[in-house]
Order: C-alpha cells, then structure tokens, then sequence
C-alpha cells in the first residue's frame, strides 16, 4: 500500500489546482485530457497483454448513448446511467470476447473484429436517428442550477474534480491488476497461449477479465465526456475515429507504464488543439491522418512509447553474464 501514497499525494496536488484560479480555458483541456487518459487507460490494460482493439470506440459510444438517452427519455439522473451505461459497455465487451478467446481468434484478426464491431455500433447509433439524433447528434436536456448535481451538469470546476477521479479511478484498476495472479496469467498467455493453458491458466476467463476492466474504463471515459461537452455525435463517440485517438494515445505515450496513456492524452489533446488553432476548419480529418502517420513511426521506432524512454534510462545496467553462457537476444 505504501507504493500508493505518492499517487494520492499527486491526486490531491492536481484536485487543489482550480483554487489557483487557471483560465477556464486550461481546466477545459485538463478535463479533456483526463478523460482521454481513462480511455487509453483502459485501452492499454488490455494492448500490454498483446489484446489489441480498434474499436473501443464501441464502448465509449455506448456508454454514453445509454447515459443521455436514459436521462432524456426516463429522466434518470446521470449519477445512475453511467454505470447502467459502464455494465451494458463491459457486457458488451464480454460478449464480443467469449466468441473470439474460445475461437482462440488472436493478433491482426482480433483487431479486425473489434474495428468491425466499433463501425456497427456507430452505424447503429447514426440509424436510430428518431432517440440518438442520427449524425447530427444529440444534447442531454438541461435542468435549472438548483438541480445541476443531480443531473451531473457541473462547471468546468466541478467537472476537473469529476475526471480526476476518474482517472484516479482507472490507475488504481491498473495498479490492482499488476499485483494480481491475473497479470502473471495474461502476461504467460501473450506468450504462448497453449503452453499457458497446459499449466492450468484459464485462458478464456483470463482474457474476460481485462476484457471487461478495459471496457468499462472506455465507456466511463465516453459518458463522463458526453456529460461534459453536453453534446453527443456518433463521429467523435463511436467508430474509427475516437479508436485511433485512444490507440496513438496509449501507444505514443506507453502502453506498459500507468501514466504511458496519460502522456499520450496530453500528446494527442496537444495536437487536436494545435491543428485547430493552427487551421481552424480548413484541415477538418487532418487530425486522424497525423495519428495515423505518427501511429506507424512510434510502433516501428518507439513501441514503447513516451514513458518507455525514461523507464529504460532509470533501469541499472544488467551484469555481464559468465564466461561461455550466450547473452539473449534483445
């Protein structure tokens, strides 16, 4: 337990920091990029373990969609939609997993069924336009101040402490799974999942549990973004788009290091407000097509990131092995 005193002490450092009085405008992009953060959180807790998703997107969608339709259709309070929305998303992802770890559907063709399934979920959420709005979205309806808490409509304030607990939130499930048995499993099945299975490692139930770890960040970072921006859009809550950006972010920044994900929010957030300042609407998808240039250059020159750099400057230099025993290749 000690190791999580200094993540509390940097959680409490950042939870004062709107008593400094920074521009709206700085809390806006903090907000922002906490909440990427959860979502390349949850998105690396299953890629470190060679799970690689492109369509996490599906998950971001729906736990938002589930959030503001049941607020605006039921009038149930936010507070309660979002884990509604959370459960369906990680059941969601439980069903699209079983098929494909008990199918042993592995590498590039697990990467490809979960790009088709964030495509259906924004093909559905655009056709059921007569609740979602279609692609010209939708707005969670609005409530007077006096109710603002129970419908979650915060000041940018109010909404920093909200992501920051979030993200909070999603490093202590990181922090759980790297000191669980279940880590040691997942890392002895990206390895080699029959010897894993020889041992006695449940593959399918392992390969479950990260599987809904991970989606249940997702859809906690789409809804809680959803409820920030008060605007719903399949393009950027569902399909390849916010799938590449939670990709380049976990990769950019590190995908085996908790705050890898993190740096690659404040990269990818970076780079969205750069290109927008910069170009303003007259390079509209410029931004996906940087991700994906930039994606390919940190796999084939920087696989482990940002963070990884540091990480490897700080390790000790290994001992030099005995006279006649082979160094293992690297």
């Amino acid at each position: 337990m000690k190791s999580l005193i200094p993540w509390a002490v940097v959680v409490a450092l950042l939870a004062c920091l709107p008593l400094l009085s920074p521009p709206e405008y700085f809390i806006h992009l903090g907000v922002t990029v906490l909440l990427t953060a959860v979502a390349g959180t949850g998105w690396a807790m299953m890629g470190r373990y060679g799970l690689v998703s492109f369509g996490h997107g599906a998950f971001l969608g729906i736990g938002a969609y589930t959030m503001a339709l049941l607020w605006n259709m039921a009038g149930l309070s936010p507070w309660v939609g979002i884990p509604i929305g959370v459960a369906l998303a990680a059941g969601a992802g439980v069903l699209l997993g079983y098929p494909c770890f008990r199918l042993k559907v592995i590498g590039h063709y697990f990467a490809l069924v979960t790009l088709a399934a964030g495509e259906i979920v924004r093909i559905l959420i655009t056709a059921l336009r007569e609740y979602t709005g279609g692609s010209l979205g939708m707005t969670p309806d609005r409530v007077p101040p006096e109710s603002a808490f129970l419908a979650m409509q915060f000041d940018k304030t109010g909404f920093w402490w909200l992501a920051l607990a979030a993200w909070a939130g999603g490093l202590l499930a990181w922090w759980l799974l790297d000191r669980s048995m279940s880590s040691k499993a997942l890392a002895a099945i990206s390895e080699d999942e029959d010897a894993a299975a020889s041992i006695g490692i449940r593959v399918t139930r392992e390969k479950l549990k990260v599987t809904l770890i991970s989606t249940g960040l997702a859809a906690l970072a789409g809804a809680l973004t959803a409820q920030y921006r008060m605007y719903l859009n399949p393009e950027s809550l569902a399909g390849l788009g916010p799938s590449l950006q939670i990709v380049f972010g976990a990769i950019a920044g590190g995908m085996y290091a908790p705050l890898g994900p993190t740096v690659g929010a404040i990269i990818t957030i970076g780079l969205d407000e750069s290109l927008r300042v910069a170009f303003g609407t007259d390079f509209t998808g410029g931004a996906p097509f940087i991700y994906g240039i930039l994606l390919v250059l940190f796999m084939i020159y920087l696989p482990r990131g940002i963070v990884g750099i540091f990480e490897r400057r700080r390790k000790p230099a290994a001992a030099p092995p005995a006279l006649g025993v082979p160094v293992a290749a690297k």
